[in-house]
């Protein structure tokens, strides 16, 4: 995918060598490695295809999705793609602070759709791990969204503990 930030031992990179690939029209016999298909699409996937390794295969997730859904498979997926329809659409902060912290996912876990310079902060402490930037937008300008908000006060998926209990007596 094009306009990617990924976040590799801390740190942020603008990439265009990501090899996710989204798929458009879902055809179970041609799926290749690589490829990241609806939670519905995965779900007719692994019935028709029982033997097939699920584990190269990302899973995006709609707002109004439940994240308990991917509880049994969540050891093995790479990849789990949340969906940003609007800025103002807040329901994947949630589903990613679940798929952290509930279901213990340690894969990564991609925004996309409206993401941009602004929200990456926030997502990043949500537990997301890579961004999709918008396709108008620079993801090397983006990055900067990731370096001005290091700390926060309240606890996060990444800081655990909030600010407040670090305090020097």
């Amino acid at each position: 995918m094009e306009n990617t930030i990924v976040i590799v031992d801390g740190v942020a990179t603008a990439t265009n060598d990501d090899p996710w690939n989204s798929v458009s029209l879902y055809n179970s016999s041609n799926l290749a490695a690589y490829e990241i298909i609806s939670f519905v699409n995965w779900q007719e996937h692994l019935d028709s295809q029982p033997s097939q390794d699920p584990s190269k295969l990302g899973v995006s997730l709609q707002p109004d999705d439940d994240p308990a859904v991917l509880a049994p498979w969540i050891s093995t997926l790479p990849l789990i793609v949340l969906e940003f329809p609007s800025f103002r659409d807040g329901r994947a902060y949630t589903q990613a602070a679940l798929l952290r912290t509930r279901y213990g996912f340690k894969g990564d876990l991609r925004a996309v759709g409206d993401v941009l310079r602004d929200q990456l902060a926030a997502m990043r402490h949500c537990g997301f791990s890579s961004f999709n930037v918008r396709k108008d937008k620079s993801a090397a300008d983006a990055l900067k969204g990731l370096t001005g908000f290091d700390m926060i006060y309240a606890r996060s998926v990444t800081n655990p503990e909030p600010l407040f209990r670090n305090r020097i007596l």
